[in-house]
């Protein structure tokens, strides 16, 4: 564990973070390879059929490389890793509940139930009161911890708007659930940040790093979708993702600076 601040052997979580890898790997894969066995129906090809080289290319990097340098013994490795979890596990949702009751569906609920796990025994082996101590006053609470809130309200308040109308698809409405169910988790670690809790300090890298990661990965999506599902690209959605993600990298930038500096 080298002179990473936890309590208890990390071993589990990191077995348990490379289990998620592959099935990520897998489902996403077989997704590529066979797209008319594991989306039945056109809808689900235009939402999840760019998603997966997102998954591929962005999302399994994501996880691989956090824990790589978790294991290495590097902090920001350690924090990182529940957020690259629950960037898996935010994706997982919204494939799961848009899928049909078939084997995709289990595949996809699985790395849900694991990386929640693995996220959980992450948390309680980390030492939050050791985390803070390294990174108080150098990671702009305050700001980051605001951004945090401010994000996650805005994203519950977007996924309650779209969810109350019935216009939308099934794999629109399940990125909405997948919001409403990840989203409030920003919530509450930006107060605890805000309120310099050690465990806001302790979970705040992971979420500003999830919150990042989805930005970018919705970029993504968007430029590969025209390419991979044939649908026009959405310049207005483009402009305002970017605009949003920019807002999230501020902050995300300087806790990321803080934990780096010595």
């Amino acid at each position: 564990m080298g002179d990473l601040p936890v309590k208890s052997n990390m071993r589990t979580a990191y077995r348990l973070s490379i289990f998620v890898a592959l099935l990520l790997a897998l489902t996403s894969l077989t997704g590529l390879l066979a797209p008319f066995f594991v989306y039945p129906t056109a809808d689900l090809r235009r939402a999840f059929l760019a998603n997966d080289v997102v998954n591929l290319f962005i999302g399994l990097p994501v996880l691989l490389i956090s824990l790589w340098l978790a294991r290495r013994g590097q902090l920001i490795g350690l924090l990182f890793l529940p957020g690259a979890l629950l960037y898996v596990t935010y994706n997982s949702i919204a494939y799961a509940v848009a899928m049909p009751l078939t084997l995709s569906f289990w595949l996809n609920l699985a790395p849900v139930v694991l990386s929640a796990y693995a996220i959980l025994r992450l948390l309680s082996s980390v030492d939050a009161p050791a985390v803070s101590e390294r990174l108080k006053s150098k990671v702009a609470e305050r700001f980051c911890g605001g951004a945090l809130i401010g994000f996650g309200i805005l994203i519950i308040a977007l996924a309650v708007s779209e969810l109350s109308s019935t216009d939308g698809s099934r794999a629109e409405l399940s990125v909405r659930i997948a919001d409403l169910l990840t989203a409030p988790f920003w919530v509450i670690g930006g107060i605890l940040l805000w309120r310099k809790h050690p465990l806001g300090y302790a979970s705040g890298a992971g979420l500003l790093f999830q919150a990042s990661m989805l930005f970018v990965g919705l970029l993504v999506f968007f430029i590969l979708q025209p390419f991979v599902s044939g649908v026009p690209f959405p310049l207005a959605d483009f402009v305002m993702i970017l605009l949003m993600g920019l807002v999230c990298f501020v902050p995300f930038g300087m806790f990321a600076r803080g934990m780096m500096n010595k």
